[in-house]
């Protein structure tokens, strides 16, 4: 699409809008067609019986009279203002090319998923029936991946079958095509399986509401009888049912049953199946019993059946595997196989899984904690700790679908944490989760090949209601949907947010609840400020060392006159899970008045203001003279992202050499994050 055509296309837009009625045009849709030709001239649909003639493409009907536009199906070409045609020169099993001339509106594709995603442009273009008036074009239109995914975790927080099928309709509008169903966790199971009953007598419920009130209790379970239960469960039946409406849309229904970690609620129900057969003090199978692989073979089998998806999601993340290292039964297991680590025990576990599920016919998809100890031969990584596993994987032969936290973890606030609801931590707005390309400069084209899709995943720990889920879906989902179908050189963000607040308004008008977009806050005004003050610039020598998961810009960061975010995935924090020590150097002895160092304060994310903050001042390096201290005031339990300053005023200290010692809150794992020294 040339420049001009792109300019003529806006511009006939608003001229249209100015003159008080709409045309309809393709640069209004979400994902961006990968090919657009402008013509001249425009269509109009009537506003009653608009005529469809299907073809081959009969599996539509349904939709097609469902519609808003107001449409009957004719089996005559000749009197028809819409008519699907059957392409076999269009490669792509998703493709489609539509043309819209001032005669009428031809849709062609090689197979039904193609056909289905044009009727979805043609839905988006017309505002689902509202505007009518066309612009005369030629969409040749393809998806650029294969994945193109939503995760949903119901373990947490119970869904009904109802929510889910109202997503999977979002979903098939803005043409995602898998729907990723986390069906067990700690928190609860949610899949009836018919061995193993106490799964859902049991594991699926809780005498709390909340996640948090869950936690908080003791991570307690009880029965369906119990006066405080909460939770739930899907029958075989309807999810057999569910996944029928998502194949109806294209859309495949990928099962995750987790193990070997995050399983304490089967270890509730069957205490046997852990590696001291209590079920206490562990989340992780025993990987030594044979009993335990006989559990989950049965299981497998169930969900199998249930489920027709190629993959099936075997989890993997997060492993403690400490009750491993002692477990008499996991030692005999590494002695047999001569394994040398509890890392090689993992993979044999995630090996042994994925010879059970082959066997089945269907493949492992596992997250990237499976590539410890060595990869399972078939294996498919989605890759969530950054995107350097999914990068190895890929390098490796595996297919993979990345998935990166600091981009896809929608759980994340999308706006300024002090507006926002309750969430586990970080800041990922709609513009950074646009930002993400899958396609690393590193992957040879040869190599492009394992690289299936993208998918926006939403832990839902801190996301208790449906209306909640919705707004952390929409609109970020629309960015994960446009990285999956379009072009990476045709993504441009300023047109894709006016195309996100308008097709938020369209989904709240069918009764979503969306996030504004169009009033959004933004990024930390600070950051985007430098700051100027003595310190900026000086030697920053560490006294005791940052992570180097987490260094920011490295010894430069607490000076160089930069402020952090509203999170520190912008790197523009430094931490450290030990205490923050250091000293600046300013050049010269010069009269210090006042020494602000910034702290963030990320429950969720085991981020933590210090307990308090020293400050010591020195002539020559050698000897210090402490000169103040602030305090921590954060209570734990506090649920929202804090940024709180730490300040020591003097009363004109000479100085050269200032050091800052914030000693860490004692919670076990907990981590600093310290923004820019201000020195004045």
């Amino acid at each position: 699409m040339s420049e001009i055509n792109r300019f003529l296309c806006c511009l006939l837009a608003a001229v249209c809008f100015a003159s008080g009625w709409s045309m309809a045009s393709p640069y209004s849709v979400i994902p961006f067609p990968s090919g657009i030709v402008m013509n001249k001239g425009y269509y109009s649909l009537p506003a009653e019986n608009v005529r469809v003639c299907l073809g081959n493409f009969r599996s539509l009907a349904g939709f097609v009279l469902d519609c808003p536009l107001n449409c009957s199906v004719v089996e005559k070409r000749g009197n028809a203002h819409i008519v699907f045609a059957s392409d076999a020169s269009i490669s792509a099993p998703e493709g489609y090319r539509m043309e819209i001339s001032k005669k009428g509106i031809k849709i062609s594709a090689n197979g039904e998923a193609g056909a289905f995603y044009a009727l979805q442009t043609l839905l988006l273009m017309s505002s689902e029936g509202r505007d009518r008036s066309f612009a005369c074009c030629t969409i040749a239109d393809e998806p650029r991946f294969s994945w193109r995914g939503l995760h949903f975790d119901v373990s947490r927080h119970f869904r009904s079958v109802e929510f889910l099928k109202k997503q999977i309709d979002a979903m098939a509008l803005i043409k995602m095509n898998v729907m990723h169903l986390h069906l067990t966790d700690g928190a609860g199971w949610r899949m009836e399986i018919k061995s193993y009953p106490r799964l859902t007598e049991l594991a699926a419920w809780r005498p709390a509401r909340t996640w948090q009130e869950w936690a908080d209790g003791g991570a307690r379970y009880c029965t369906r009888e119990n006066p405080e239960a909460h939770g739930g469960f899907y029958s075989q039946q309807e999810l057999r049912d569910l996944v029928h409406y998502a194949a109806a849309r294209h859309i495949t229904v990928i099962p995750e049953i987790e193990m070997p970690g995050h399983s304490e609620e089967v270890l509730a129900a069957y205490p046997e199946l852990s590696c001291d057969g209590t079920g206490r003090g562990s989340s992780d199978f025993c990987a030594g019993k044979e009993a335990t692989f006989r559990m989950l073979e049965a299981v497998l089998s169930e969900v199998i059946d249930v489920f027709p998806s190629p993959y099936i999601h075997i989890g993997g993340d997060e492993a403690a595997k400490t009750a491993w290292r002692s477990c008499p039964h996991c030692k005999q297991r590494m002695e047999q196989e001569k394994l040398s680590s509890v890392e090689e025990l993992q993979s044999y576990f995630i090996c042994r899984m994925e010879r059970f599920v082959n066997s089945k016919g269907r493949r492992i998809i596992g997250w990237d904690e499976i590539l410890e100890g060595g990869l399972a031969p078939d294996a498919t990584v989605m890759s969530w700790r950054g995107v350097e596993g999914g990068l190895k994987a890929i390098k490796a032969g595996h297919d993979v679908v990345m998935t990166p936290g600091e981009y896809y973890y929608l759980d994340y606030t999308q706006d300024a944490p002090f507006k926002e609801p309750i969430s586990i931590g970080g800041y990922t707005p709609l513009s950074r989760a646009y930002a993400y390309d899958p396609a690393d400069p590193s992957i040879s084209p040869e190599q492009m090949k394992h690289l299936l899709g993208v998918q926006g995943n939403l832990w839902s720990e801190y996301i208790p209601t449906d209306a909640h889920a919705e707004y952390m879906y929409y609109p970020r989902a629309f960015a994960v949907a446009e990285t999956g179908w379009s072009r990476a050189d045709l993504k441009d963000f300023t047109r894709f947010r006016t195309n996100a607040v308008a097709l938020c308004s369209f989904l709240r008008d069918k009764g979503y609840n969306t996030f504004d977009i169009a009033n959004e806050f933004g990024e930390r005004k600070e950051s985007f400020v430098e700051a100027t003050h003595l310190a900026r610039g000086c030697k920053v020598t560490y006294n005791l060392p940052y992570s180097s998961q987490w260094p920011g810009a490295g010894d430069a960061t607490l000076t160089d006159g930069v402020q952090g975010g509203w999170t520190y995935l912008d790197h523009k924090w430094q931490g450290t899970m030990r205490d923050l020590d250091v000293t600046i150097d300013l050049g010269e002895v010069k009269p210090v008045h006042c020494i602000t160092a910034t702290f963030m304060h990320s429950e969720g994310a085991w981020v933590h203001v210090p307990q308090k903050m020293e400050v010591l001042t020195s002539t020559d390096g050698e000897h210090f003279l402490s000169v103040g201290t602030a305090w921590g005031y954060v209570t734990d339990g506090q649920p929202k992202i804090l940024l709180m300053p730490f300040t020591v005023v003097t009363d004109g200290t000479n100085a050269r050499f200032v050091r800052i010692h914030a000693t860490k809150h004692p919670r076990p794992g907990a981590w600093i994050f310290t923004d820019e020294i201000q020195i004045n």
